[in-house]
């Protein structure tokens, strides 16, 4: 389960994800494992999968790849800032 910091373990929020897919309800479960209304939710929500090109990616992927996108494009006008400079020299 949890740590003593409140913290739980990946493996943990995988079942609790899991027991809910199998159609075990939120109440049932918040109760059963002591879990607040915005964690179990948050889980579920992190634990959905959409179909992209015919392939299943979680909502956790998606956001990495935005955040990762998001980085490159940065990079993207640093260079480009760059490339401006030295083709001025």
């Amino acid at each position: 389960m949890g740590t003593k910091q409140g913290r739980y373990s990946d493996e943990f929020k995988a079942m609790i994800v899991e027991l809910h897919r199998k159609g075990k309800t939120a109440s049932e479960i918040m109760s059963e494992y002591g879990l607040s209304k915005t964690a179990f939710y948050k889980w579920i929500n992190e634990g959905k999968e959409i179909n992209v090109d015919n392939e299943q990616i979680s909502v956790v992927e998606v956001k990495k790849f935005k955040s990762r996108i998001k980085e490159l494009e940065e990079e993207n006008e640093i260079l480009k800032k760059a490339m401006t400079i030295f083709a001025k020299r």
